[in-house]
């Protein structure tokens, strides 16, 4: 009789594990995106409130992801800027990132994301450091993103990043104190400029994770067969 194939198995059980596990974690996956999707839907339909209470809840812990809120920022319009890569509709740019200025909340500042420039388009907004005039905000807090293995090495000195991180936008632009949320825009700060274009939520957000569910699942199922019939084959042997 031949010898029961123990290093196969071992293989076998290995790769079924694995792909249990892939399978799982992207039934996760799909449980988080649902609910984000929920917010996302949720921001969209809800009325905006003003930021300084929703912020007191931020700083009480609460979760204010995708809150709509609405805020006036002393001198948005011509306030310096960073630039952050970003990609829309397929098109390469930036997207602008200012300092808006807090009064009497739990935080200082909040970073304000206030559109969307083409990377064919070389003009800016102007920037008068100084100027008070009020500009009235209505957006979406977002949470910041952690950087990935690879993103690009910021430009602090020339004021360009290329990942969603308070910390370094902050410093680079003299906020006070920021809030760890960035205010994303969906009313033009710059309404004389049609270039930038406010785009604070995304419009369609993909859910593919039951799908990728089933086929590592059916790759497991596929694999257990193969060794079924393996183990047959040896016997018939």
């Amino acid at each position: 009789m031949k010898r029961f194939p123990l290093g196969l198995t071992l293989t076998v059980a290995i790769a079924f594990a694995i792909l249990v596990g892939l399978g799982a974690w992207q039934l996760q996956r799909l449980k988080w995106k649902e609910q984000l999707i929920a917010q996302v839907q949720a921001a969209q339909t809800a009325p905006a409130v003003p930021l300084q209470g929703v912020l007191a809840q931020a700083a009480a812990g609460e979760d204010v992801s995708y809150r709509k809120v609405v805020a006036v920022c002393p001198g948005l319009a011509t306030a310096p800027y960073a630039e952050l890569y970003a990609l829309m509709d397929g098109q390469m740019g930036s997207r602008l990132i200012s300092v808006c200025r807090l009064e009497g909340q739990p935080y200082g500042s909040i970073l304000v994301d206030r559109g969307f420039v083409a990377e064919t388009i070389s003009a800016r907004p102007p920037e008068q450091p100084g100027d008070e005039r009020p500009t009235g905000v209505r957006g979406v807090l977002r949470a910041p993103e952690h950087r990935s293995f690879v993103s690009a090495r910021d430009d602090p000195a020339h004021r360009r990043f290329f990942a969603r991180e308070i910390g370094p936008m902050a410093r680079a632009l003299g906020a006070v104190n920021p809030a760890p949320w960035f205010l994303m825009a969906e009313t033009s700060t710059n309404p004389e400029w049609q270039a930038l274009r406010p785009a604070p939520l995304p419009v369609d957000i993909p859910n593919r994770h039951l799908e990728y569910a089933l086929t590592w699942f059916g790759l497991a199922g596929v694999l257990l067969a193969v060794y079924a019939a393996m183990l047959r084959g040896r016997g018939k042997d």
